[in-house]
């Protein structure tokens, strides 16, 4: 209960675009602060205010589709102030799953430092979705699906897997050091940049390779236990649900 009390970490996303609100820096402030890290979401739409937005701890792109018919073309990276930057693809069978080539091309123009790619989650039948269960893909589809794009994209591989979750990451290769990945974060190692960072009115850089840490072998992709951390206790339906007919 105590722990629950002590925030850690602080998401800024959901429902509508974090960076378009007036006080957004103000608050990205107050959180490192108090030592709160922060992994703000945008859709990249409005590439100045990403431009004025303060060093956040992992800045995530979801990228909603992969051509200029339905994305703003960017022609040049948006991400230069060294903070981790990730690309979040979220893959719909039947629907953007065979776009691989364009996905790839966004990637070359954002050079994001990961990308993240998952299955769409069902979540029931709504007004506002025509998704059914056939437009879910099986881990094994994603698998397939990332394993293609790594091949269109030279200087990334795939470094973490987490199946219980239907996600992949493919990383950047400067993220793989002496042939181990380091694509987690180093929380306190962050805080310190980002004092540092502060105190020097913003003359004092850093970059992501300054708060990585080592990936857990458990999540290493192809390791055994498929990104479910051995210490966590796992609970499997006895009677697995047949959903054959969805």
């Amino acid at each position: 209960m105590e722990e629950a009390k002590e925030i850690q970490h602080c998401a800024l996303s959901l429902v509508g675009e974090p960076i378009m609100y007036p006080e957004i820096n103000k608050f990205i402030d107050l959180l490192h602060e108090k030592g709160i890290s922060t992994f703000l979401v945008t859709n990249a739409q409005f590439p100045d205010a990403i431009k004025n937005l303060n060093p956040v701890t992992q800045l995530y792109v979801s990228v909603d589709a992969s051509t200029k018919d339905s994305l703003k073309k960017i022609d040049r990276p948006l991400f230069q102030k060294g903070q981790r930057t990730v690309y979040r693809l979220t893959l719909v069978k039947a629907w953007n799953t065979a776009e691989i080539e364009n996905y790839a091309e966004l990637v070359s123009i954002g050079e994001p430092d990961f990308i993240e790619v998952k299955g769409v989650t069902y979540c029931g039948e709504s007004k506002a979705s025509n998704l059914t269960m056939e437009n879910i893909p099986w881990h094994e589809e994603v698998v397939g699906f990332v394993q293609q794009l790594a091949e269109q994209l030279p200087n990334y591989e795939i470094a973490s897997e987490h199946e219980h979750s239907n996600c992949l990451l493919l990383a950047h290769k400067r993220f793989k050091i002496n042939g181990e990945w380091w694509t987690w974060i180093n929380y306190s190692k962050f805080n310190q940049l980002i004092r540092d960072y502060k105190e020097s009115n913003g003359t004092k850089m850093f970059t992501a390779e300054d708060y990585m840490a080592k990936t857990p072998e458990w999540a290493v992709f192809g390791c055994k236990e498929k990104g479910f951390d051995p210490k966590e206790k796992r609970f499997l339906r006895k009677k697995q649900k047949d959903i054959s007919g969805c």
